[in-house]
């Protein structure tokens, strides 16, 4: 039997999910269910001097309408769970319902309950809202000028946090033989998920429990966070995520929606669903990147980098979202140096509160910008130097012998060959052939490029005691038990929280694989708080590097316990006995044997258990990882521009990844194209524009650029493995490689294609507009 453990199994969710018999939140229907809508300011700052609900709350199947002061000693504002220490962090929570003011468009101010969702929305019309409107600023620069509107009056210049790591004297760059300085903008994206957010909560009053079903990435967090905000007990509050159609980061995130319809349904003492609408979505949920960076690189003329100091200015959006203060700066800045031996680094990160939706985890969450940043710069340093950019990176690069590596911002990279996934990309490439072509096309008036990306990221967050030390208001471990019911069948529980990662297949992968039974008789619980002790739920890439991690070591411990049994049912001790493919047999002697099965009926039934083993058949983890993991790769894009009128068309897309053990190539493969798909939309289409008055001028699709399947080729992927030490399956993580890698290996192509123009850089998204701009100006140039 071949093993599991590293086969494409296909997915034990999908039949269930293509054949529409997924339960996701809006499909959840109780009776006497009532439905919520949101009244949503028009303004992006704007006192607000009164709100009339009267007419809303005539109109025929209305419940009832609320107001902020309505709610008033009710629910708290939603705090932020990552508060980071030494950065003089202001703090500012997002307020349930804005009383007073503004400081967004899109905020809500007022909500409406009835009947269904139509008479809802109807009603929101009927709601008068008097605003003094105030200046806005929407970009992070402005925002921290003398004179600048103020969002809040405690926290002067709009600066939210101030966040330094590392220090570099100025002789180091005044010295230095070859000085590149770029600034470098990683753009506003937003999520847009398939499925948006969406709540029903359902309060009983006469035991005083809350069941708030909701689109969640993490159910335990939300429990944590609302207890606080609902004033409802732990032992109360019970957070189910159902099927959750995509998140990308999105829902991590704790919003006030989700925590205002708990609260109406104990007002109303009925079932209360909301279900976000497109438009919401775009101004409502977090919208991830907006960074500003000014990067500074020093180095020799032999392309060696010796030091590279980053400023980065933030924009945290009007509130201080769930992990807004840790994308900017710890996400961001302990990773600048990316896969490169850089002696000395520095970073400082302005946090800074516009008037914008909040900005919070993307997929990446930081990690993306830093390899932008550092990508770039080293293309533009081989430029600068006229070495190939390849060369570049094979001199810089972390040496294989060095693992565990400390960089200059002060993390321990577990494992790692970064030469090895270069060579191999460059082998799929045909490097030195495509260089001789792109040559040629160019007498000819065509324009290709070629873009490397050699990223490593920080994944798998952990440990706890790190979280703690950098301000993560939560622990980072994870939690698995694994019980092996009397017939055998197996019931997994891990506290991740999967929304389209596969981990239903490769979490029963494992077990499956270990205790020797087919993966049909192994099945997956996750999302619900109530069946689940505790967990941190899925981003960062931790699901298998964290959560895998717990259910191997649960298994482990099944297994340890049914050696004792099978022992003592075979009259003999534990270190004769051997365990292969669910059979436990003496050492020599395979006749003589017992099932996993029928261990799991003796542990269940107990007639016969050895002296001192209780009965049943399960094992339980709490896995705390010693260190994070580091997945690594290189990527490559070759693209066509064509001069005349902008266009970029990807010709080849190349990824080698090593994300450590790969338990489903299939799934990870899946991974890898849609990380990619969407590092590509940051690239080339997608951007969050706002206008100086702080209205969102891309809040719909028809004004927000998505890729689609047809703008690539067929990606072609290969993975090498590098284990990781730190945890027992030796898993790094993949769910965000290709939107780390891709946004700099897309840019530096379509930088190398526009070289016979004198264009060294454009920010994303390279649209055909700004590129055609590019070459325009470059053939004007004298």
């Amino acid at each position: 039997m071949a093993s599991l453990i590293g086969s494409a199994v296909k997915r034990k969710e999908d039949p269930r999910l293509i054949t529409g018999n997924a339960c996701f939140t809006d499909d959840i229907k109780l009776p006497g269910m009532l439905y919520a809508a949101f009244l949503r300011s028009p303004h992006a700052h704007a006192a607000i001097r009164r709100i009339d609900t009267s007419k809303a709350s005539r109109l025929p199947g209305v419940t009832a309408v609320f107001t902020g002061r309505d709610l008033a000693g009710k629910i708290k504002d939603v705090p932020p769970m990552w508060l980071l220490p030494g950065a003089d962090l202001k703090p500012k929570s997002r307020p349930v319902l804005a009383t007073d003011k503004v400081r967004y468009t899109g905020e809500a101010v007022a909500v409406v309950v009835a009947e269904n969702r139509y008479i809802a929305r109807d009603a929101l019309d009927l709601i008068d809202v008097e605003y003094d409107v105030l200046p806005a600023v929407v970009q992070q620069e402005l925002a921290l000028q003398e004179g600048a509107p103020l969002l809040f009056d405690d926290v002067p210049g709009n600066l939210a946090l101030l966040w330094k790591a590392g220090e570099i004297p100025d002789e180091v760059f005044a010295e230095a033989e070859v000085v590149v300085k770029e600034r470098l903008y990683n753009q506003r994206v937003i999520p847009n998920p398939l499925e948006t957010r969406g709540v029903v909560a359902q309060y009983n009053p006469g035991s005083g429990e809350m069941t708030i079903w909701c689109t969640s990435q993490n159910p335990h967090i939300h429990r944590l966070i609302y207890t606080d905000v609902l004033g409802i007990p732990e032992t109360k509050l019970r957070i189910i995520a159902p099927d959750v159609g995509g998140g990308f980061g999105s829902k991590i995130a704790t919003y006030t929606e989700e925590a205002v319809v708990a609260c109406l349904s104990r007002e109303v003492k009925r079932p209360v669903k909301w279900i976000e609408e497109r438009k919401e979505h775009f101004t409502a949920t977090s919208h991830g990147r907006d960074e500003v960076l000014e990067v500074e690189l020093a180095g020799t003329k032999d392309g060696r980098i010796t030091a590279l100091r980053v400023t980065n200015t933030a924009n945290l959006g009007a509130y201080l979202s769930t992990f807004g203060a840790g994308c900017p700066t710890i996400d961001f800045g302990l990773m600048v140096t990316g896969a490169y031996d850089i002696p000395k680094a520095a970073v400082t990160t302005y946090g800074v509160y516009t008037n914008t939706t909040p900005t919070d985890a993307y997929r990446g969450a930081g990690k993306p910008e830093a390899t932008y940043q550092i990508e770039r710069i080293i293309d533009l340093f081989a430029d600068e130097i006229g070495m190939d950019p390849v060369e570049v990176r094979r001199i810089n690069f972390v040496s294989k012998e060095s693992f565990p590596y400390g960089n200059a911002m002060g993390v321990t990279y577990d494992s790692g060959d970064y030469m090895l996934t270069l060579d191999k990309a460059l082998e799929m490439l045909d490097y030195e052939a495509l260089r001789r072509e792109q040559e040629e096309l160019r007498k000819q008036g065509r324009y290709i490029g070629i873009g490397f990306s050699s990223y490593v990221e920080l994944c798998g967050f952990g440990p706890s005691a790190v979280a703690g030390a950098i301000g993560f208001q939560g622990g980072v471990w994870e939690n698995s038990t694994v019980r092996v019911h009397p017939t055998g069948k197996v019931t997994v529980f891990t506290g991740t929280s999967p929304h389209g990662q596969g981990t239903a297949t490769t979490f029963c992968q494992i077990v499956a694989e270990k205790l020797g039974v087919p993966i049909e008789d192994v099945e997956l619980v996750h999302g619900d708080t109530q069946a689940i002790s505790m967990g941190w739920g899925t981003y960062g890439s931790r699901a298998t590097a964290v959560g895998g991690a717990a259910v191997s070591i649960a298994t482990d411990r099944v297994i340890e316990k049914a050696f004792k049994i099978a022992a003592h049912e075979l009259e003999t001790t534990v270190d004769h006995i051997d365990f292969l493919k669910g059979r436990f047999f003496i050492k020599g002697d395979i006749t003589r044997y017992r099932t996993i099965q029928d261990i799991a009926k003796s542990a269940n039934f107990a007639w016969n258990l050895p002296s001192g083993v209780e009965p049943s058949l399960e094992g339980q983890s709490f896995f705390d990882p010693s260190n994070f993991v580091y997945p690594f790769g290189t990527h490559i894009c070759v693209v066509e521009v064509e001069a005349l009128t902008g266009e970029v068309e990807i010709k080849r897309y190349i990824a080698v990844d090593d994300v450590g053990r790969v338990i489903n190539p299939l799934l990870a493969e899946g991974q890898v194209h849609g990380g990619i798909a969407q590092g590509v939309g940051q690239a080339l289409w997608e951007g969050a524009v706002y206008s100086e008055q702080g209205q969102l001028l891309s809040g719909t699709f028809m004004d927000y650029t998505m890729p689609k399947a047809r703008f690539f080729p067929q990606i072609e992927t290969l993975f090498t493995e590098t284990l990781s030490p730190v945890n027992p399956l030796g898993a790094k993580g993949v769910g965000e490689t290709g939107t780390t890698a891709a946004p700099p290996a897309v840019v530096n192509a379509v930088m190398d294609a526009l070289k016979p123009f004198g264009v060294k850089h454009l920010n994303m998204p390279l649209t055909p507009e700004k590129v055609w701009r590019a070459i325009l100006a470059g053939r004007d140039m004298p």
